[in-house]
């Protein structure tokens, strides 16, 4: 975000994500726990809100993430770009998913988990396929199903 002059100091403000929501509006959304949001802070957070609403955002601040979530948005994270998609591996995870199975049982039915893992995970991100992020690290046994939504 552009930076703000205060007398001499000039504060700089980097939010931490920016998503697009399905109607096309933009996010931005900065996370920091309550406890280290100062009254500076609180500034630039308004003064980014503004910001946002003047062209047609909207901007989110988020508390503290728990661990758990946290790490798993983060390796999902990698796996948000399109060239992560697979059409015949996404169509049949997207049907091997219908019914909640283990994570690995279900790519592995798939083909090589080394190919299918990374259309698993994009799904995951896509909120095409679902999966428990908040209470543990994703893992082999994590059970994901379909979303109710199904198909993108």
């Amino acid at each position: 975000m552009p930076g703000r002059t205060d007398g001499e100091r000039e504060r700089r403000h980097t939010p931490d994500y920016f998503a697009r929501l399905l109607d096309g509006t933009g996010v931005v959304v900065d996370v920091r726990p309550g406890n280290l949001v100062d009254e500076a802070t609180a500034e630039v957070f308004a003064f980014t809100a503004r910001v946002c609403e003047e062209v047609g955002w909207q901007f989110r601040h988020v508390g503290a993430l728990n661990q758990p979530y946290r790490a798993n948005l983060r390796w999902l994270a990698r796996y948000r770009h399109r060239r992560c998609h697979r059409a015949p591996a996404a169509d049949q995870l997207r049907e091997i998913f219908v019914d909640p199975l283990p994570l690995l049982a279900g790519a592995e039915q798939v083909g090589d988990r080394l190919a299918v893992l990374p259309v698993l995970y994009h799904l995951l991100w896509r909120h095409e396929l679902t999966a428990d992020l908040v209470t543990a690290p994703l893992g082999t046994g994590t059970l994901v199903h379909l979303t109710s939504r199904g198909r993108p």
